[in-house]
Protein backbone atom coordinates (compact mmCIF):
# COMPACT_ATOMS: atom_id res chain seq x y z
CA UNK A 1 0.00 0.00 0.00
CA UNK A 2 1.16 3.55 -0.74
CA UNK A 3 0.55 6.54 1.54
CA UNK A 4 1.36 10.25 1.34
CA UNK A 5 2.32 12.74 4.07
CA UNK A 6 3.20 16.39 3.56
CA UNK A 7 6.10 18.52 4.75
CA UNK A 8 8.20 21.40 3.43
CA UNK A 9 11.67 22.00 2.02
CA UNK A 10 13.26 25.41 2.47
CA UNK A 11 14.30 27.50 -0.51
CA UNK A 12 15.84 30.51 1.18
CA UNK A 13 13.13 31.89 3.46
CA UNK A 14 10.37 30.27 1.43
CA UNK A 15 8.91 26.89 2.40
CA UNK A 16 7.94 24.70 -0.55
CA UNK A 17 5.47 21.87 -0.10
CA UNK A 18 6.93 18.36 -0.41
CA UNK A 19 5.06 15.06 -0.72
CA UNK A 20 6.48 12.22 1.35
CA UNK A 21 5.34 9.11 -0.50
CA UNK A 22 5.75 5.71 1.13
CA UNK A 23 5.32 2.33 -0.49
CA UNK A 24 5.50 -1.04 1.30
CA UNK A 25 6.07 -3.80 -1.23
CA UNK A 26 7.13 -7.48 -1.26
CA UNK A 27 10.84 -8.14 -1.44
CA UNK A 28 13.94 -8.24 0.72
CA UNK A 29 13.44 -6.25 3.93
CA UNK A 30 14.91 -2.75 3.63
CA UNK A 31 14.23 0.93 4.17
CA UNK A 32 15.23 3.30 1.39
CA UNK A 33 14.79 7.06 1.01
CA UNK A 34 15.01 8.65 -2.44
CA UNK A 35 14.27 12.11 -3.84
CA UNK A 36 17.59 13.99 -3.46
CA UNK A 37 17.95 13.69 0.34
CA UNK A 38 21.08 14.93 2.08
CA UNK A 39 22.91 13.02 4.82
CA UNK A 40 20.63 14.22 7.65
CA UNK A 41 17.53 13.11 5.72
CA UNK A 42 19.02 9.73 4.82
CA UNK A 43 19.80 9.13 8.50
CA UNK A 44 16.09 9.56 9.29
CA UNK A 45 15.48 5.86 8.68
CA UNK A 46 17.55 4.93 11.75
CA UNK A 47 15.77 7.48 13.95
CA UNK A 48 12.36 6.34 12.65
CA UNK A 49 13.18 2.69 13.34
CA UNK A 50 14.28 3.47 16.90
CA UNK A 51 11.20 5.64 17.56
CA UNK A 52 8.95 2.85 16.26
CA UNK A 53 10.67 0.45 18.63
CA UNK A 54 9.96 2.80 21.56
CA UNK A 55 6.27 2.68 20.57
CA UNK A 56 6.38 -1.13 20.19
CA UNK A 57 5.73 -0.85 16.45
CA UNK A 58 7.59 -3.43 14.40
CA UNK A 59 8.93 -2.58 10.97
CA UNK A 60 7.48 -4.95 8.34
CA UNK A 61 9.57 -7.72 6.80
CA UNK A 62 9.10 -6.11 3.42
CA UNK A 63 10.64 -3.41 1.29
CA UNK A 64 9.82 0.13 2.49
CA UNK A 65 10.53 2.89 -0.03
CA UNK A 66 10.08 6.60 0.76
CA UNK A 67 10.12 9.12 -2.08
CA UNK A 68 10.41 12.86 -1.47
CA UNK A 69 8.65 14.68 -4.30
CA UNK A 70 9.52 16.81 -6.25
CA UNK A 71 12.61 14.69 -6.66
CA UNK A 72 14.74 17.49 -8.19
CA UNK A 73 14.42 19.76 -5.12
CA UNK A 74 17.27 19.27 -2.61
CA UNK A 75 16.02 18.03 0.78
CA UNK A 76 18.03 19.12 3.81
CA UNK A 77 17.42 18.94 7.54
CA UNK A 78 16.21 16.61 10.24
CA UNK A 79 12.65 17.99 10.11
CA UNK A 80 11.81 15.25 7.56
CA UNK A 81 11.84 12.64 10.37
CA UNK A 82 8.22 13.15 11.45
CA UNK A 83 6.61 13.18 7.98
CA UNK A 84 8.60 10.11 6.97
CA UNK A 85 7.43 8.30 10.12
CA UNK A 86 3.82 9.32 9.46
CA UNK A 87 3.95 8.17 5.83
CA UNK A 88 5.27 4.76 6.95
CA UNK A 89 2.59 4.49 9.67
CA UNK A 90 -0.11 5.31 7.11
CA UNK A 91 1.30 2.72 4.69
CA UNK A 92 1.14 0.17 7.53
CA UNK A 93 -2.47 1.27 8.21
CA UNK A 94 -1.66 2.28 11.78
CA UNK A 95 -2.89 5.85 11.19
CA UNK A 96 -5.60 6.72 8.64
CA UNK A 97 -4.13 7.92 5.35
CA UNK A 98 -6.92 10.48 4.91
CA UNK A 99 -5.89 12.19 8.17
CA UNK A 100 -2.49 13.00 6.66
CA UNK A 101 -4.14 14.81 3.75
CA UNK A 102 -5.10 17.63 6.09
CA UNK A 103 -1.74 18.35 7.76
CA UNK A 104 1.80 19.47 7.01
CA UNK A 105 4.28 17.93 9.45
CA UNK A 106 7.86 18.63 10.43
CA UNK A 107 9.97 17.60 13.40
CA UNK A 108 13.07 15.67 14.41
CA UNK A 109 12.61 12.35 16.15
CA UNK A 110 14.62 11.34 19.18
CA UNK A 111 15.36 7.64 19.60
CA UNK A 112 12.67 7.33 22.30
CA UNK A 113 9.99 8.92 20.13
CA UNK A 114 10.17 12.45 21.52
CA UNK A 115 9.98 15.35 19.05
CA UNK A 116 12.91 17.74 19.06
CA UNK A 117 12.61 21.37 17.86
CA UNK A 118 13.62 22.28 14.32
CA UNK A 119 14.30 25.53 12.48
CA UNK A 120 11.81 27.03 10.06
CA UNK A 121 8.46 26.49 11.82
CA UNK A 122 7.26 30.00 10.99
CA UNK A 123 7.72 29.83 7.18
CA UNK A 124 6.32 26.29 7.30
CA UNK A 125 3.18 27.69 8.94
CA UNK A 126 2.89 30.29 6.17
CA UNK A 127 3.16 27.54 3.53
CA UNK A 128 0.57 25.39 5.34
CA UNK A 129 -1.83 28.33 5.53
CA UNK A 130 -1.47 29.02 1.81
CA UNK A 131 -2.23 25.36 1.08
CA UNK A 132 -5.19 25.19 3.47
CA UNK A 133 -3.73 22.56 5.82
CA UNK A 134 -3.02 22.33 9.53
CA UNK A 135 0.56 22.20 10.83
CA UNK A 136 2.13 19.54 13.06
CA UNK A 137 5.33 20.71 14.78
CA UNK A 138 7.21 19.76 17.96
CA UNK A 139 5.96 21.26 21.22
CA UNK A 140 8.93 23.66 21.38
CA UNK A 141 8.03 25.12 17.95
CA UNK A 142 4.29 25.53 18.51
CA UNK A 143 4.36 29.03 19.98
CA UNK A 144 6.47 30.26 17.06
CA UNK A 145 4.31 28.73 14.33
CA UNK A 146 1.05 29.84 15.99
CA UNK A 147 1.84 33.47 15.12
CA UNK A 148 0.37 32.66 11.69
CA UNK A 149 -3.19 32.89 12.94
CA UNK A 150 -4.78 31.55 9.75
CA UNK A 151 -3.47 28.02 10.24
CA UNK A 152 -4.32 25.50 13.02
CA UNK A 153 -1.04 24.61 14.74
CA UNK A 154 -0.78 21.35 16.67
CA UNK A 155 2.29 20.89 18.86
CA UNK A 156 2.70 17.35 20.21
CA UNK A 157 5.57 16.37 22.45
CA UNK A 158 6.13 12.91 21.02
CA UNK A 159 5.29 10.61 18.12
CA UNK A 160 2.84 8.76 20.39
CA UNK A 161 0.82 11.98 20.84
CA UNK A 162 0.76 12.44 17.05
CA UNK A 163 -0.58 8.91 16.55
CA UNK A 164 -3.21 9.40 19.27
CA UNK A 165 -4.35 12.64 17.62
CA UNK A 166 -4.55 11.23 14.11
CA UNK A 167 -6.51 8.21 15.34
CA UNK A 168 -8.87 10.44 17.38
CA UNK A 169 -7.90 8.79 20.67
CA UNK A 170 -6.58 12.04 22.18
CA UNK A 171 -7.03 15.09 19.93
CA UNK A 172 -4.51 17.86 20.41
CA UNK A 173 -5.48 21.43 21.27
CA UNK A 174 -4.32 24.29 19.08
CA UNK A 175 -1.06 25.90 20.13
CA UNK A 176 -1.08 29.51 21.31
CA UNK A 177 1.36 32.09 19.97
CA UNK A 178 4.31 33.03 22.15
CA UNK A 179 4.69 36.25 24.03
CA UNK A 180 5.54 39.39 22.08
CA UNK A 181 9.15 39.99 23.04
CA UNK A 182 9.72 43.56 24.22
CA UNK A 183 13.25 44.92 24.23
CA UNK A 184 14.46 47.19 27.01
CA UNK A 185 17.24 49.54 25.95
CA UNK A 186 19.48 50.40 28.86
CA UNK A 187 21.99 52.29 26.71
CA UNK A 188 20.82 55.88 26.19
CA UNK A 189 22.02 58.62 23.86
CA UNK A 190 22.11 60.97 26.82
CA UNK A 191 25.17 59.06 28.05
CA UNK A 192 27.20 60.21 25.05
CA UNK A 193 29.24 63.31 25.98
CA UNK A 194 29.52 65.88 23.21
CA UNK A 195 29.43 64.59 19.60
CA UNK A 196 26.42 66.74 18.66
CA UNK A 197 27.08 66.38 14.94
CA UNK A 198 27.36 62.60 15.20
CA UNK A 199 24.15 62.46 17.24
CA UNK A 200 22.37 64.48 14.56
CA UNK A 201 23.67 62.17 11.82
CA UNK A 202 22.44 59.18 13.82
CA UNK A 203 18.98 60.74 14.03
CA UNK A 204 18.85 61.37 10.26
CA UNK A 205 20.05 57.83 9.56
CA UNK A 206 17.32 56.37 11.77
CA UNK A 207 14.58 58.60 10.33
CA UNK A 208 15.18 57.69 6.68
CA UNK A 209 17.28 54.49 6.91
CA UNK A 210 20.34 56.23 5.47
CA UNK A 211 23.67 54.41 5.58
CA UNK A 212 26.18 56.07 7.91
CA UNK A 213 29.99 55.98 8.06
CA UNK A 214 31.80 57.38 11.12
CA UNK A 215 35.55 57.95 11.01
CA UNK A 216 37.49 59.02 14.07
CA UNK A 217 40.32 58.09 16.44
CA UNK A 218 40.02 55.22 18.94
CA UNK A 219 37.83 56.09 21.89
CA UNK A 220 35.85 58.78 20.07
CA UNK A 221 32.51 57.10 20.95
CA UNK A 222 31.84 55.65 17.48
CA UNK A 223 30.79 52.24 18.78
CA UNK A 224 28.97 53.86 21.69
CA UNK A 225 26.87 55.89 19.26
CA UNK A 226 26.14 52.93 16.98
CA UNK A 227 24.96 50.67 19.78
CA UNK A 228 22.45 53.32 20.84
CA UNK A 229 20.84 53.44 17.41
CA UNK A 230 18.27 50.67 18.14
CA UNK A 231 16.92 52.79 20.99
CA UNK A 232 15.76 55.54 18.63
CA UNK A 233 14.35 53.34 15.87
CA UNK A 234 10.55 52.95 15.76
CA UNK A 235 9.03 49.50 16.39
CA UNK A 236 8.69 47.25 13.38
CA UNK A 237 5.31 47.16 11.71
CA UNK A 238 3.48 43.78 11.91
CA UNK A 239 4.52 43.05 8.32
CA UNK A 240 8.18 43.91 9.01
CA UNK A 241 8.16 41.87 12.23
CA UNK A 242 6.86 38.83 10.34
CA UNK A 243 9.43 39.26 7.52
CA UNK A 244 12.27 39.51 10.03
CA UNK A 245 11.03 36.63 12.18
CA UNK A 246 10.75 34.31 9.16
CA UNK A 247 14.46 34.83 8.46
CA UNK A 248 15.35 34.28 12.10
CA UNK A 249 13.15 31.18 12.16
CA UNK A 250 15.03 29.66 9.21
CA UNK A 251 18.27 30.42 11.04
CA UNK A 252 16.90 28.89 14.27
CA UNK A 253 17.22 32.13 16.25
CA UNK A 254 13.67 32.63 17.56
CA UNK A 255 13.74 32.16 21.32
CA UNK A 256 10.73 30.48 22.97
CA UNK A 257 8.45 31.31 20.05
CA UNK A 258 8.54 35.03 20.76
CA UNK A 259 8.29 37.43 17.84
CA UNK A 260 9.82 40.82 18.48
CA UNK A 261 8.86 44.18 17.00
CA UNK A 262 12.28 45.52 17.89
CA UNK A 263 14.53 46.18 14.92
CA UNK A 264 17.39 43.64 14.86
CA UNK A 265 20.94 44.81 15.52
CA UNK A 266 23.74 42.66 14.10
CA UNK A 267 27.43 43.32 14.73
CA UNK A 268 29.64 40.77 12.96
CA UNK A 269 33.34 40.66 13.78
CA UNK A 270 35.77 41.94 11.17
CA UNK A 271 37.03 38.39 10.65
CA UNK A 272 33.60 37.32 9.31
CA UNK A 273 33.78 35.31 6.10
CA UNK A 274 31.82 35.93 2.92
CA UNK A 275 29.33 33.17 3.79
CA UNK A 276 28.87 34.51 7.31
CA UNK A 277 28.16 38.01 6.02
CA UNK A 278 25.92 37.48 3.00
CA UNK A 279 24.84 33.85 3.45
CA UNK A 280 25.91 30.56 1.99
CA UNK A 281 27.95 27.71 3.37
CA UNK A 282 27.03 24.06 3.04
CA UNK A 283 23.32 24.67 3.62
CA UNK A 284 23.20 28.21 2.14
CA UNK A 285 21.92 29.68 5.40
CA UNK A 286 21.13 33.41 5.76
CA UNK A 287 24.08 35.61 6.67
CA UNK A 288 24.42 38.61 8.95
CA UNK A 289 23.13 40.98 6.26
CA UNK A 290 19.85 39.06 6.03
CA UNK A 291 19.57 38.64 9.80
CA UNK A 292 19.74 42.45 9.97
CA UNK A 293 16.74 42.79 7.59
CA UNK A 294 14.57 45.74 8.70
CA UNK A 295 17.22 46.59 11.30
CA UNK A 296 20.83 47.67 11.70
CA UNK A 297 24.03 46.07 10.43
CA UNK A 298 26.97 47.58 12.32
CA UNK A 299 30.47 47.01 10.95
CA UNK A 300 33.08 48.21 13.42
CA UNK A 301 36.63 48.65 12.10
CA UNK A 302 35.33 48.62 8.52
CA UNK A 303 38.74 48.67 6.75
CA UNK A 304 39.73 45.52 8.67
CA UNK A 305 37.07 43.46 6.89
CA UNK A 306 38.13 41.64 3.76
CA UNK A 307 37.52 43.89 0.79
CA UNK A 308 35.50 41.30 -1.07
CA UNK A 309 33.28 40.85 1.99
CA UNK A 310 32.61 44.60 2.16
CA UNK A 311 31.96 44.83 -1.58
CA UNK A 312 29.53 41.93 -1.38
CA UNK A 313 27.20 44.29 0.50
CA UNK A 314 26.88 46.58 -2.51
CA UNK A 315 24.13 44.43 -4.05
CA UNK A 316 21.83 44.33 -0.99
CA UNK A 317 22.38 48.04 -0.34
CA UNK A 318 20.96 48.79 -3.80
CA UNK A 319 18.35 46.03 -4.19
CA UNK A 320 17.43 45.03 -0.64
CA UNK A 321 18.10 41.34 -1.24
CA UNK A 322 20.95 38.86 -1.60
CA UNK A 323 21.25 36.06 -4.13
CA UNK A 324 23.26 33.02 -3.04
CA UNK A 325 24.17 30.81 -5.97
CA UNK A 326 25.23 27.19 -5.59
CA UNK A 327 25.68 24.37 -8.10
CA UNK A 328 22.26 22.93 -7.25
CA UNK A 329 20.43 25.98 -5.93
CA UNK A 330 19.86 29.69 -6.43
CA UNK A 331 18.52 31.22 -3.23
CA UNK A 332 17.23 34.72 -2.51
CA UNK A 333 17.32 36.23 0.96
CA UNK A 334 15.81 39.62 1.91
CA UNK A 335 18.45 42.07 3.18
CA UNK A 336 17.11 45.61 3.51
CA UNK A 337 19.13 47.00 6.40
CA UNK A 338 20.57 50.24 7.74
CA UNK A 339 24.35 49.99 7.40
CA UNK A 340 26.36 51.78 10.07
CA UNK A 341 30.13 51.53 9.84
CA UNK A 342 32.97 52.87 11.96
CA UNK A 343 36.64 53.22 11.09
CA UNK A 344 39.83 54.70 12.47
CA UNK A 345 41.46 57.35 10.24
CA UNK A 346 44.55 55.16 9.91
CA UNK A 347 45.88 51.89 11.30
CA UNK A 348 47.27 53.42 14.50
CA UNK A 349 44.37 55.89 14.73
CA UNK A 350 46.59 58.81 15.76
CA UNK A 351 47.09 60.54 12.42
CA UNK A 352 45.60 63.78 13.77
CA UNK A 353 48.19 63.97 16.59
CA UNK A 354 51.63 64.62 15.12
CA UNK A 355 53.34 63.72 18.40
CA UNK A 356 51.76 60.25 18.47
CA UNK A 357 51.27 59.40 14.79
CA UNK A 358 53.42 56.75 13.18
CA UNK A 359 56.25 57.51 10.79
CA UNK A 360 54.08 56.78 7.76
CA UNK A 361 51.66 59.64 8.44
CA UNK A 362 49.88 61.16 6.55
CA UNK A 363 50.18 58.59 3.74
CA UNK A 364 49.06 55.82 6.06
CA UNK A 365 45.59 57.39 6.35
CA UNK A 366 44.95 57.31 2.61
CA UNK A 367 46.29 53.76 2.39
CA UNK A 368 44.15 52.56 5.28
CA UNK A 369 40.87 54.10 4.16
CA UNK A 370 41.74 53.06 0.61
CA UNK A 371 40.78 49.54 1.65
CA UNK A 372 37.20 50.73 1.27
CA UNK A 373 36.48 50.81 -2.46
CA UNK A 374 35.21 53.99 -4.08
CA UNK A 375 31.86 52.45 -5.13
CA UNK A 376 31.30 51.22 -1.57
CA UNK A 377 32.22 54.60 -0.08
CA UNK A 378 29.78 56.25 -2.49
CA UNK A 379 26.93 54.17 -1.05
CA UNK A 380 27.11 55.86 2.35
CA UNK A 381 24.52 58.62 2.47
CA UNK A 382 26.11 60.20 5.54
CA UNK A 383 29.85 60.40 6.15
CA UNK A 384 31.09 62.18 9.25
CA UNK A 385 34.29 62.68 11.20
CA UNK A 386 33.97 61.96 14.91
CA UNK A 387 36.54 63.95 16.91
CA UNK A 388 38.11 62.84 20.16
CA UNK A 389 36.34 64.04 23.31
CA UNK A 390 38.55 66.02 25.66
CA UNK A 391 39.28 64.27 28.95
CA UNK A 392 38.12 67.26 30.98
CA UNK A 393 34.73 67.15 29.21
CA UNK A 394 34.08 63.58 30.33
CA UNK A 395 33.52 64.73 33.89
CA UNK A 396 30.88 67.27 32.93
CA UNK A 397 27.16 66.46 33.19
CA UNK A 398 25.53 65.06 30.07
CA UNK A 399 23.67 67.77 28.13
CA UNK A 400 22.43 65.84 25.12
CA UNK A 401 18.88 64.65 24.53
CA UNK A 402 17.78 61.23 25.68
CA UNK A 403 17.01 58.41 23.27
CA UNK A 404 13.31 58.76 24.07
CA UNK A 405 13.25 62.40 22.93
CA UNK A 406 15.08 61.65 19.69
CA UNK A 407 12.90 58.59 19.08
CA UNK A 408 9.78 60.79 19.10
CA UNK A 409 11.12 62.92 16.23
CA UNK A 410 12.25 59.81 14.34
CA UNK A 411 8.80 58.25 14.75
CA UNK A 412 7.11 61.42 13.50
CA UNK A 413 9.36 61.49 10.41
CA UNK A 414 8.71 57.79 9.78
CA UNK A 415 4.95 58.41 10.04
CA UNK A 416 5.21 61.06 7.30
CA UNK A 417 7.06 58.57 5.10
CA UNK A 418 4.56 55.80 5.82
CA UNK A 419 1.76 58.08 4.57
CA UNK A 420 3.85 59.18 1.59
CA UNK A 421 4.57 55.63 0.41
CA UNK A 422 1.27 54.06 1.47
CA UNK A 423 0.32 53.24 -2.12
CA UNK A 424 3.80 52.20 -3.26
CA UNK A 425 4.42 48.44 -3.38
CA UNK A 426 8.07 48.43 -2.28
CA UNK A 427 9.14 51.82 -0.88
CA UNK A 428 8.69 52.33 2.87
CA UNK A 429 11.22 55.04 3.75
CA UNK A 430 13.01 57.80 1.87
CA UNK A 431 16.08 55.64 1.28
CA UNK A 432 13.95 53.35 -0.93
CA UNK A 433 12.94 56.12 -3.35
CA UNK A 434 14.56 56.24 -6.79
CA UNK A 435 13.87 57.39 -10.32
CA UNK A 436 10.56 59.12 -10.89
CA UNK A 437 9.44 58.46 -7.32
CA UNK A 438 12.44 60.38 -5.96
CA UNK A 439 11.69 63.28 -8.30
CA UNK A 440 8.12 63.37 -7.02
CA UNK A 441 8.96 63.39 -3.31
CA UNK A 442 12.05 65.64 -3.49
CA UNK A 443 11.35 68.54 -5.90
CA UNK A 444 13.81 71.45 -5.64
CA UNK A 445 13.25 75.14 -6.15
CA UNK A 446 15.64 77.30 -8.16
CA UNK A 447 17.95 78.19 -5.25
CA UNK A 448 18.27 74.57 -4.19
CA UNK A 449 18.99 73.45 -7.74
CA UNK A 450 21.75 76.04 -8.08
CA UNK A 451 23.28 74.99 -4.75
CA UNK A 452 23.18 71.32 -5.65
CA UNK A 453 24.65 71.92 -9.12
CA UNK A 454 27.53 73.92 -7.61
CA UNK A 455 28.17 71.25 -4.98
CA UNK A 456 28.07 68.48 -7.59
CA UNK A 457 30.77 70.28 -9.57
CA UNK A 458 32.96 71.06 -6.56
CA UNK A 459 32.65 67.68 -4.91
CA UNK A 460 32.65 65.58 -8.08
CA UNK A 461 29.39 63.89 -7.19
CA UNK A 462 28.41 60.73 -9.01
CA UNK A 463 24.75 60.28 -10.04
CA UNK A 464 24.42 57.88 -7.10
CA UNK A 465 25.80 60.50 -4.72
CA UNK A 466 23.49 63.12 -6.19
CA UNK A 467 20.42 60.97 -5.53
CA UNK A 468 21.56 60.05 -2.03
CA UNK A 469 21.84 63.74 -1.16
CA UNK A 470 18.27 64.25 -2.36
CA UNK A 471 17.04 61.39 -0.17
CA UNK A 472 18.91 62.70 2.87
CA UNK A 473 17.56 66.22 2.29
CA UNK A 474 14.03 64.82 2.10
CA UNK A 475 14.52 63.11 5.47
CA UNK A 476 15.96 66.25 7.05
CA UNK A 477 12.90 68.15 5.81
CA UNK A 478 10.67 65.45 7.32
CA UNK A 479 12.41 65.84 10.68
CA UNK A 480 11.69 69.56 10.36
CA UNK A 481 8.03 68.76 9.45
CA UNK A 482 8.52 70.67 6.20
CA UNK A 483 6.50 69.74 3.14
CA UNK A 484 9.23 71.04 0.81
CA UNK A 485 13.01 70.78 0.80
CA UNK A 486 14.47 74.16 1.71
CA UNK A 487 18.00 75.42 1.25
CA UNK A 488 19.06 74.70 4.90
CA UNK A 489 17.86 71.10 4.52
CA UNK A 490 19.87 70.63 1.35
CA UNK A 491 22.93 72.35 2.80
CA UNK A 492 22.89 70.03 5.81
CA UNK A 493 22.58 66.99 3.56
CA UNK A 494 25.54 68.22 1.50
CA UNK A 495 27.63 68.68 4.63
CA UNK A 496 27.48 64.93 5.24
CA UNK A 497 28.89 64.15 1.78
CA UNK A 498 32.08 66.20 2.04
CA UNK A 499 35.27 64.20 1.45
CA UNK A 500 37.26 63.40 4.57
CA UNK A 501 39.76 66.11 5.08
CA UNK A 502 39.54 69.43 3.33
CA UNK A 503 37.98 69.35 -0.15
CA UNK A 504 39.83 70.80 -3.08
Amino acid sequence: MAAIAYTVAFDGVEARLVEVQCSVSPGLPGFGIVGLPDKSVSEARERVKAAFGALSIAMPSRRVTVNLSPADLPKEGSHFDLPIALAVLAALEIVPAEALERVVALGELALDGRLSPVAGALPAAVAAAEDGRALLVPRACGAEAAWVGTVPVLAPQSLREVVDHLTDRAPLARAAPGELAEAVFEADLAEVKGQERARRALEIAAAGRHHLLMIGPPGASKSMLATRLPGILPPLSPQEALETSVIHSVAGLLAEGGISRTAPFRQPHHTASMAAMVGGGRNARPGQASLAHNGVLFLDELPEFERRVIDALREPIETGEIHVSRANAHIRYPARFLLVAAANPCRCGEIADASRACSKAPRCGADYLGRISGPMMDRFDLRIEVPQVAIEDLGLPATGESSASVALRVAAARALQAARFADHPTARVNADASGRLLEEIAPLDGECRSLLALAAERLGLTPRGYHRILRSARTIADLDASAAIRQPHLAEALSYRLPFGRPD
